[in-house]
């Protein structure tokens, strides 16, 4: 409820007199509820200082307000009015002018009128007589006898003289009770406090001339007895390596053909820095020789993969396009690929005979674009990617400029072990671009191409201009063959309301053509829109897009798509129909193309389930793929998968049955399948990881990526001197779990101090800390919050973890004037101004931090406690923990609040 109260009722003396009073007359404590009383006291009895009372108003766990006055009487307990409409936050105004409250009580419809000329109080239609002990007048206002409050709010009020509190309680939740819980919840589901990396301490590896690689290991074989093919026996192996060489980074890639013979080689050398230090005054952020992958271009360059080298200093996460972003792996045979944008699925890949995925041009929307590539093994394996692409107003800094420069030969690996296979793009090709912010809003951006396709040479000047305009970004390119030929493009991508909406028109003349256009394309126009629709308490997203392309020779185009995903219960399902219409310059136009495509995930018990249909709907009926798989565990290690499919290309369908087992050096998956025309197989799959052991310098196997991903060996000693370093002296600390970022790692410290960390995503920085709940004693504590490293692939980063002595702090947290404070977040910043713990002040704004490693501190109150309290977050004094003050006690800690408007409105006093 928000405050409508309008209270003209307190003197600034009144204020200055509630702060003094902090003490209560022992006479009144403990005579007053013993004396007789004679009939015409209560018209004799005057407010006096003896007298005088503050009281804590409690409901339950919760203390209301800030403290209410009163006075011991000669008829009993009576409270300050006006304090307890702030108290409990009631909409009632007090006049001094006409004497009158008016207002309501925890509903619209009781109202309640007190009138002091004609002395009647009167609540919604029942009006009574005030008697002269309801109401006192006191220097502070109007002290009510808290008997007749009680009947008034229809509540119960027990005054408690011994501990100063005063209690309520109410048979039904009132209007506060409510407010204050969904308080208490909103506090306990805040976002875990996170650091500010870069001011944390930072240990970096150095490159080494030579560093032996981590290999990722996959090794499958079996057996097919076909009524076409006859029977065969398949090996195939893949070999994923990644170490350092020459003070860079590499990595490489061999992949076999069913015969175990070796098809696909490729190599890469590389260094990537996200701070941008590569490479001297160039300031790079990558740069590759070898197998490199080069930058798309709206009107130009589409993104291609060759032998070649490559250099930027643009970041390492960002997109080559403003509006368009492309995802690459490797897919191994057999494995299935999928990509998801904000929970849709958006594109399939199957494999493929150079073993990897391409998204290539994925649309952005405006604002947080969360993408996932999930990756589906034939035994059942699961990987996922998942990475975050913003698109707002700040996609370039102002004033900075980004670059990229690259050559390569498309197509050609850069060890040729099996026969060249060709497409439009092959051969070589270079190209170099900027990009510069001008401002907050608009940023410009220039490429130069010299590329072949379909075996002739082009040469390209590029340009755009990107502005953003209210809630939209606005991108305008042309592009000049340099022999003739040009091109235009109109891009615009922005919200209206809660739809997404992107826009593109593109215009070719004089027979342009590149990556992008096609030889004989003279327009494309295409709009999409995004929106969520709400269906009762679900969210359904919906997205529509229509793309119109048009040729030099009259053969036109129209595709429609629509896609849709909603949840039903603990199902996801994803549906997807898509429309292809051509246009015919000579003759009657083709039949049309429509093809549904419906996706679902879910689980039903313990079994998760993934089925997939996609049917053909025009010219022709007709079924094109279904599949559906269940898989559930058989224990912590073990997993079974189930398939059924229909292969319409045989006229077949098939069932199948794996195992997979996971050790922890290596994995092992078993299948067989069996299908309706007599056909039977049978495979066996192993997967390892083989790499040095940062332990003791000898190799180690895991079931872990050893070489795609990043590795730390964390030590934890405990630091007797505090200097951060480890002594030889200083002893290491066993069965301490260690964390990297927000997860744990899964084996703590050996007897010698030291835990291995693996898969952390390689060039994305990470806190190594301790996990704390570990630690077996709570007077020994970790120094920092943790050391930040930036993890490479293959490549094992050295982490130490200082363990220190600790103590305590304690104090009250009091209001100026007094009155403790309860229920109230604080935070423990040491000297460089971390957060390094957090509590909450008890019912006598008593708090405590435990585990206090000794050094320097201040307290302060978080930031939701202060805005809820309106209180001043800063507090003054500071602790220091040490050998000679283990337990730092502050005391009261005073804490000022921020003046309100009723306190304000009170200065006036009713007489």
């Amino acid at each position: 409820m928000k405050k409508a109260i309008s209270i003209i009722c307190r003197s600034a003396k009144a204020t200055a007199f509630a702060a003094g009073v902090s003490m209560i007359s022992a006479a009144s404590l403990f005579m007053g509820p013993f004396i007789a009383t004679p009939a015409h006291a209560a018209e004799t009895w005057q407010a006096n200082d003896d007298d005088s009372l503050l009281f804590d108003i409690r409901s339950g766990k919760y203390r209301l307000g800030d403290g209410v006055r009163g006075y011991q009487t000669a008829t009993g307990v009576c409270v300050d009015l006006a304090d307890v409409i702030i108290a409990l936050d009631l909409p009632v105004r007090l006049d001094k002018k006409s004497r009158r409250a008016t207002g309501w009580i925890f509903s619209e419809n009781q109202t309640l009128t007190i009138e002091r000329d004609s002395n009647t109080v009167q609540k919604v239609n029942e009006r009574k007589k005030l008697k002269q002990s309801d109401i006192y007048d006191t220097p502070e206002g109007w002290c009510v006898n808290v008997k007749s409050l009680e009947n008034w709010l229809d509540v119960s009020l027990q005054a408690d003289l011994s501990n100063a509190l005063l209690v309520l309680k109410s048979d039904t939740k009132l209007p506060f009770q409510s407010a204050l819980e969904r308080k208490e919840r909103a506090a306990k589901i805040r976002p875990r406090r996170s650091f500010d990396l870069s001011s944390l301490p930072q240990s970096t590896e150095p490159y080494k001339l030579w560093r032996t690689p981590s290999v990722d290991a996959v090794v499958s074989a079996g057996g097919l007895r076909d009524n076409r093919s006859g029977q065969q026996f398949d090996l195939r192996y893949e070999l994923f390596a990644s170490g350092e060489v020459g003070k860079a980074s590499f990595d490489a890639r061999l992949s076999s053909t069913d015969k175990g013979i070796p098809q696909n080689l490729r190599v890469r050398a590389y260094r990537t820095d996200p701070k941008g230090q590569l490479l001297g005054p160039l300031k790079a952020t990558h740069f590759a020789l070898g197998d490199v992958s080069t930058v798309s271009t709206p009107l130009v360059s589409q993104s291609t993969v060759g032998r070649g080298g490559f250099v930027t200093n643009r970041p390492v996460d960002r997109p080559d396009s403003f509006d368009r972003t492309s995802f690459r792996g490797e897919l191994p045979e057999g494995w299935e690929a999928e990509l998801y944008r904000n929970g849709q699925l958006l594109a399939f890949a199957e494999t493929r005979t150079d073993g990897r995925y391409e998204f290539i041009d994925v649309p952005l929307l405006y604002g947080q674009n969360n993408f996932e590539v999930v990756l589906y093994g034939p035994q059942g394996q699961v990987k996922r990617d998942n990475k975050t692409v913003p698109v707002g107003l700040d996609s370039i800094p102002p004033k900075q400029t980004y670059y990229w420069a690259g050559v390569h030969e498309a197509g050609e690996d850069l060890i040729r072990l099996s026969g060249f296979s060709s497409s439009r793009q092959a051969g070589w090709r270079g190209g170099i671009g900027f990009e510069r912010g001008l401002n907050a809003k608009t940023s410009v951006a220039a490429s130069l191409f010299s590329l072949q396709i379909d075996g002739n040479r082009y040469n390209y000047l590029e340009g755009s201009l990107r502005r953003a305009v209210g809630p939209t970004l606005v991108e305008l390119s042309a592009s000049s063959n340099l022999i003739g030929g040009t091109a235009l493009r109109g891009q615009l991508l922005g919200a209206l309301g809660d739809t997404q909406i992107t826009a593109e028109t593109i215009w070719a003349r004089g027979g342009f053509t590149s990556d992008r256009i096609e030889q004989k394309v003279n327009g494309r126009h295409g709009l999409s829109v995004d929106h969520n629709f709400t269906l009762g308490e679900k969210i359904v997203p919906f997205h529509i897009d229509a793309q119109y392309e048009t040729q030099t020779d009259g053969n036109n185009s129209l595709d429609l798509r629509a896609r849709t995903s909603f949840n039903l219960r603990r199902f996801s399902v994803t549906g997807e129909l898509i429309w292809g219409k051509r246009f015919s310059a000579f003759g009657p136009d083709p039949p049309d193309q429509i093809t549904g495509r419906i996706l679902v995930n879910g689980r039903i018990g313990k079994v998760r389930l993934r089925g997939e249909a996609s049917y053909r709907i025009a010219p022709e009926k007709r079924f094109e793929r279904v599949n559906f798989t269940g898989e559930w565990g058989a224990g912590e290690r073990s997993n079974w998968r189930a398939e059924l499919g229909y292969d319409v290309p045989f006229n077949r369908a098939r069932a199948g049955i794996g195992y997979v087992r996971r050790f922890d050096k290596f994995s092992l998956t078993a299948s067989a399948e069996a299908a309706t025309d007599g056909s039977v197989a049978a495979g066996l799959n192993l997967a390892f990881s083989l790499g040095p052991d940062p332990r003791n310098g000898k190799f180690r196997f895991s079931s872990n990526k050893l070489a795609n991903n990043g590795q730390a060996l964390a030590i934890v000693f405990r630091d007797k001197n505090r200097d951060g370093i480890r002594q030889p002296n200083e002893p290491l600390e066993e069965n301490v779990e260690i964390t990297a970022g927000q997860s744990t790692a899964l084996t703590p410290t050996d007897k010698n101090g030291r835990s291995v960390v693996d898969n952390l995503q390689p060039f994305r920085p990470v806190l190594i800390g301790i996990d704390t709940g570990s630690l077996p004693d709570p007077y020994v504590q970790p120094s920092l919050p943790g050391v930040v490293i930036t993890p490479r692939p293959g490549i094992a980063m050295t982490v130490e973890l200082p363990l220190v002595a600790a103590g305590e702090v304690e104090g009250t947290l009091v209001r100026q004037g007094g009155g403790a404070i309860s229920g109230v977040g604080l935070e423990l910043l040491d000297g460089e101004g971390r957060v390094v713990r957090e509590t909450r002040t008890e019912f006598d704004g008593f708090f405590l931090f435990e585990g206090v490693p000794y050094g320097e501190y201040r307290v302060r109150i978080d930031q939701l406690s202060a805005q809820a309290t309106k209180l001043s977050p800063q507090l003054a004094g500071r602790a220091i923990v040490d050998d000679q003050n283990p337990i730092a006690r502050l005391g009261a800690v005073t804490v000022s609040g921020l003046r309100t408007l009723a306190a304000a409105d009170s200065t006036d006093q009713i007489p």
